[in-house]
Formats: C-alpha cells, sequence, structure tokens
C-alpha cells in the first residue's frame, strides 16, 4: 500500500531542495497551486503523471517517492537565470531523464 504521507513529504523536500515555488511547480505540472499544497500536507494524493513529470524535474526516480528506504542522489546543475519559466523547467527534466536514464544503464554494466 502506498505511503501518501511519505510521497507529499518527498515531493515537498525535493521542490524546497530545488528552490522551486508550488506556483512554479503548478504552473510547469498543469495544475492547480492548491492541489500541490494539498498533497504535500497529505489532504489529496499526487497522480501518477504528475508525480512522473515531477521525478524527471528532481532528478529522482519514482521508486524515491514511495519507497522510503530508497536514496536520493541529487544531479546538480548549473542554471543562471534572474527568473525561471516554464520552458526552463522542461528543459531542466529533459536533461534530468537523460541523466538518470545513463545513470540506470551504468548501474547494469557495474551489475547493480
Amino acid at each position: 500500500m502506498l505511503n501518501f504521507e511519505l510521497i507529499g513529504k518527498r515531493f515537498s523536500e525535493l521542490r524546497n531542495r530545488s528552490g522551486f515555488t508550488q506556483s512554479q511547480l503548478a504552473e510547469y505540472l498543469d495544475v492547480d497551486q492548491s492541489y500541490i499544497s494539498k498533497c504535500e500536507k497529505n489532504e489529496r494524493q499526487f497522480s501518477t503523471d504528475v508525480l512522473e513529470k515531477a521525478a524527471e524535474l528532481f532528478g529522482c526516480t519514482m521508486d524515491y517517492f514511495v519507497n522510503e528506504s530508497c536514496e536520493f542522489v541529487q544531479m546538480l546543475i548549473a542554471l543562471r537565470a534572474k527568473s525561471i519559466t516554464t520552458e526552463d523547467l522542461n528543459t531542466i527534466a529533459a536533461m534530468n531523464k537523460i541523466a538518470l536514464n545513463l545513470r540506470f544503464m551504468e548501474g547494469l554494466l557495474e551489475g547493480e
């Protein structure tokens, strides 16, 4: 059974660690800001589609949201901008998706 409290907590931690506001993520995820707020407080549940898109942006696996023993290894990206647009977030997510796939393939080669 899924631990929705863990999902909301981890989402909130990743959002704060990344320096994104709920409004920025809501626009990127194409949801209302109140949806993000309620999910982070465990008053609602994130949809799978929203979590998948968020995982790409944060550079984590879906497993990190649902598995308490899963660890997060942050991928550092240097980005210089006065403000971040939704297009910027899409670009960051695409780069993270590539990096996650590379990390996964390297793990396969190493026999993990």
